[in-house]
């Protein structure tokens, strides 16, 4: 039965065999062309005037939200500062006023830009965070506008809900500029490292000045605490009483240096009491 088999087992390898492995790698590249169909449908391609328009884009909002708006905040914090006069204070106040007008109309224009030649379908993180981040601009630029006066009752709760607000805005442009970047990244296919180093420095820097502005004058407080240990204190009258009756008036110098244990004594006059009692 061998002998009868093995002309058929014959046939089928030199003829049967290449056909069906010719078939199965048809079937195979048909499924990787459909994935690269499918792959391309979800990433379009874009010409040079589309990504033309999309650095555009991302400039304008890294200009608002990336840079004058932390550099709003920064100036505003400035006026914080116990050294800061009357004309230093509107100084600041106008400038951080016109910082932030800047930013809004940068950031409206980007917006005008995406709704004109971009697919807004909202079907990323990025276009998602920045619908939110334009809703609060606008809410909080007509904040600012509506600030009530400085002692009145709603103050404090217009000062906290302006704070809030603005620091959640300009954290959330942060992050979105990262996003855009990584989305710019896959449409245009171009490398993004070198731009997002030198944001993040930029980004960084400001953290720090940031955070710099409240110990500023706590580090020039430390050398004035350490070079004043020794406090200065007025003339201290001691009255010392005699054997014959008489008081004898003791003063200390006006411009003697005394230690805390001094002033205990001076100012709980334990040095009289303790004549007294002699």
């Amino acid at each position: 039965m061998r002998k009868h088999w093995q002309p058929i087992n014959s046939v089928f390898a030199f003829f049967v065999l290449p056909h069906f492995i010719a078939c199965l790698s048809s079937n195979e590249e048909i499924q990787l062309n459909s994935q690269l169909i499918s792959i391309n449908q979800h990433v379009p391609k874009v010409n040079s005037h589309r990504i033309f328009d999309i650095e555009i884009h991302g400039i304008l909002l890294w200009a608002s939200m990336g840079f004058l708006m932390p550099a709003g905040i920064l100036t505003i914090r400035l006026s914080n500062t116990e050294e800061c006069s009357r004309t230093k204070l509107k100084l600041l106040f106008y400038l951080h006023g016109i910082l932030q007008v800047l930013s809004v109309l940068l950031a409206t224009g980007g917006a005008v830009l995406s709704i004109k030649n971009f697919e807004n379908l909202f079907n990323n993180n990025h276009q998602r965070i920045g619908l939110a981040l334009y809703i609060a601009i606008y809410v909080q630029f007509l904040m600012g506008f509506r600030r009530p006066k400085r002692g009145s009752k709603g103050r404090s709760v217009w000062y906290f809900f302006h704070w809030l607000l603005g620091t959640t805005i300009c954290l959330a442009g942060i992050i979105n500029t990262y996003t855009g970047l990584n989305a710019y990244n896959q449409r245009t296919s171009k490398p993004i490292s070198l731009w997002t180093i030198i944001f993040t420095a930029q980004i960084s820097f400001m953290g720090f000045f940031y955070l710099f502005q409240d110990k500023w004058e706590y580090i020039q407080k430390q050398g004035i605490i350490l070079e004043n240990t020794e406090t200065m204190t007025p003339p201290v009258e001691i009255v010392v009483p005699q054997s014959d009756g008489q008081k004898v008036i003791m003063r200390t110098d006006s411009g003697r240096k005394i230690n805390a244990l001094g002033t205990y004594f001076s100012r709980n006059n334990v040095l009289n009491k303790l004549f007294q009692q002699t």
